[in-house]
């Protein structure tokens, strides 16, 4: 089994989706000894968000000649799809930030929704080609958005749920900790919560 692992937070050791993406990590090494792990860390190695060089690369059909600056992107881009495609589970650390996914997760985002890689279109709409994945998102909150008046404010679990599906993914897991702004208590029953979730996460579908 092939595992992509990929940080997102920008709060280093404090942080909670690392200490979860770390957890969930070391449950699937208990349960098999023979994963094989690729670590991304989207802080601190950046991928450059999406512009006219990066674009440039993702048809090729269209252009077929690039610039230094675009053929770098393109080499990246091609780097990380073929990374996404060869994992068979993708561990990500999400948090919440102003009720969506950090800028440097979008980025790698981005770059793997490439047209003829991991999605098509059709005459009759587009259709994913990266199916028969798992996903299993380790997400963090300040408040709390699973129910009350904030619901309506969760940008990010619908946005990477609808984005996954695009690309044929429709088997994707949340391991939550909400509240974690509204004081230590609460912050650590939050981690304890999603902490205690893993294990459910893990079990095959």
């Amino acid at each position: 089994m092939k595992i992509l692992h990929i940080d997102s937070s920008i709060l280093g050791a404090s942080s909670i989706t690392r200490d979860l993406t770390a957890t969930i990590i070391d449950a699937m090494r208990t349960r098999n000894a023979n994963v094989e792990i690729e670590y991304l860390d989207l802080v601190e190695d950046p991928i450059s968000h999406m512009d006219g060089a990066v674009a440039a690369g993702f048809r090729p059909n269209v252009k077929t000649e690039f610039d230094a600056a675009a053929l770098h992107e393109k080499d990246t881009s091609d780097r990380l799809v073929a990374q996404f495609l060869a994992s068979d589970v993708i561990v990500i650390g999400a948090p919440m930030y102003n009720f969506s996914v950090p800028t440097q997760l979008k980025a790698w985002l981005d770059r793997i929704a490439q047209p003829g890689k991991t999605f098509k279109y059709t005459e009759t709409g587009p259709i994913g080609l990266a199916d028969g994945k798992r996903v299993i998102i380790a997400s963090g909150r300040g408040g709390f958005y699973l129910e009350g008046p904030l619901v309506q404010l969760d940008f990010q679990e619908s946005y990477l749920k609808a984005f996954f599906g695009f690309l044929g993914i429709h088997d994707v897991r949340f391991v939550r900790a909400e509240g974690a702004s509204r004081g230590e208590e609460i912050r650590q029953k939050g981690i304890a919560s999603a902490k205690a979730a893993i294990a459910a996460a893990l079990v095959a579908a």
